[in-house]
């Protein structure tokens, strides 16, 4: 089980408000949408060069020509050709329930948004979000504990995340402002969440939705993912981690600090640290909490796989930190692109070997707190399928970053 998902880990703020109605798409409901905060970063130097990598290895290359010759093949990654933004965060519980509250204001999941292992009755420790079917509508969701709230939303599907974006992409921007902090150039935008998700940057119908826009909000591509969490323009290179330039061929050496969590709040403690991820180091217990209102005995044993104490403590040691207090900035001014939550990428890439065709598949990367250094690697390109349903169900650190490709309407 451990092997498992070590295997597959590599695999803003938001404000509730009302507003004017949206008009009815049909099979769609009219609702007053929810809005949020999006922050982004910007990423430029458009046309800088690739990299290549074999998946897992403790090296990058110039080309893979370059390479040794390996099974696990070679990837040129981290080009691209044009200037984006990427969030600066992973997107939050608090985030989504703002969405679900307005993309299933009636509580019917017709998309499956929602399931109640992510519950904090049937999975106390990791459960972000309840969900209270006689509730008024737009208000069937909540999150679980205020600790939650500022924590990456770690249930998400590919066809979750791209949903999510969708909703972003139908939605209308209300405000934005654009501030420097150092050589970084941020921008927050006000955005007022539209219920339709079936269309928009992803057309859901399609069995392996793509990217139909040229402008708008995305799920970023793999390459966009890599080049901001390590591609340094001054230097033009890669660093080894998104926290840190690291030293290739040393193992772990030169990873960054593990954080310390708070055990009842999930709030890192010793953010001076520096550089710092929440991901597992060798030789320390991974970053860990529960919520304070949760006895004991109820974090350590409940959980919707039945599994028993012993078992789930060795399968479940790590816990997702509150979003940007590691602090520690990759080459373009992202936080928590290292550790925390891997996060979905919306390439689509061939099936691993042994498995059929009849899945679609999607690059993820960053690593996650329970998962080792090498993770965070640009190697380490994992995958997985875009409506992967046991994750869905037991796997509590898939988390969500937003792009913008192309401006904003």
């Amino acid at each position: 089980m451990r092997r498992i998902f070590s295997t597959f880990a590599v695999l803003l703020t938001v404000l509730a408000a009302p507003g004017a109605a949206v008009a009815a798409v049909a099979g769609e409901p009219a609702y007053d949408g929810s809005v949020v905060t999006i922050t982004t970063a910007a990423v430029g130097a458009p046309d800088n060069p690739a990299v290549a990598v074999v998946p897992f290895t403790d090296a990058v290359y110039r080309t893979c020509a370059d390479a040794p010759v390996s099974s696990r093949g070679c990837l040129m990654v981290g080009r691209v050709g044009y200037p984006y933004q990427i969030g600066r965060l992973e997107i939050t519980v608090k985030q989504w329930v703002a969405f679900l509250n307005t993309a299933d204001a009636d509580g019917r999941d017709p998309h499956n948004l929602y399931d109640v292992t992510e519950s904090s009755t049937a999975w106390p420790r990791y459960g972000q979000v309840d969900f209270a079917p006689r509730a008024g509508r737009g208000q069937h969701y909540s999150v679980a504990y205020p600790q939650w709230a500022d924590k990456p939303y770690g249930f998400a599907t590919f066809l979750r995340a791209a949903r999510f974006v969708n909703s972003l992409q139908n939605g209308r921007v209300i405000a934005s402002q654009t501030r420097r902090a150092g050589n970084f150039r941020y921008t927050s935008y006000q955005v007022r969440l539209s219920p339709r998700t079936e269309t928009g940057m992803y057309d859901m119908a399609r069995r392996a939705p793509t990217r139909t826009s040229a402008a708008g909000f995305v799920v970023p591509s793999q390459n966009e993912w890599i080049k901001a969490a390590y591609y340094d323009p001054g230097r033009r290179s890669y660093w080894k981690y998104p926290t840190n330039p690291g030293v290739y061929g040393d193992g772990d050496d030169t990873a960054p600090n593990q954080t310390v969590l708070n055990p009842a709040t999930g709030d890192v403690t010793n953010g001076s640290v520096q550089p710092l991820a929440s991901f597992h180091a060798s030789g320390t217990s991974a970053p860990a909490w529960c919520p304070g209102q949760v006895p004991d005995e109820l974090c350590t044993t409940v959980n919707p796989m039945g599994l028993d104490p012993q078992t789930y403590a060795s399968v479940y040691q790590g816990s997702l930190a509150t979003v940007g207090q590691a602090r520690t900035l990759s080459p373009w001014g992202t936080l928590d692109q290292g550790g925390n939550a891997v996060e979905w990428t919306d390439t689509v890439t061939p099936p691993p070997a042994g498995q059929d065709g009849a899945r679609v598949w999607r690059r993820l990367h960053g690593g996650i707190s329970n998962a080792p250094a090498f993770q965070m690697w640009p190697s380490a390109v994992g995958l997985n399928p875009q409506d992967n349903s046991f994750f869905e169900h037991t796997y509590p650190w898939l988390g969500i970053r937003i792009g913008i490709v192309g401006g904003l309407r």
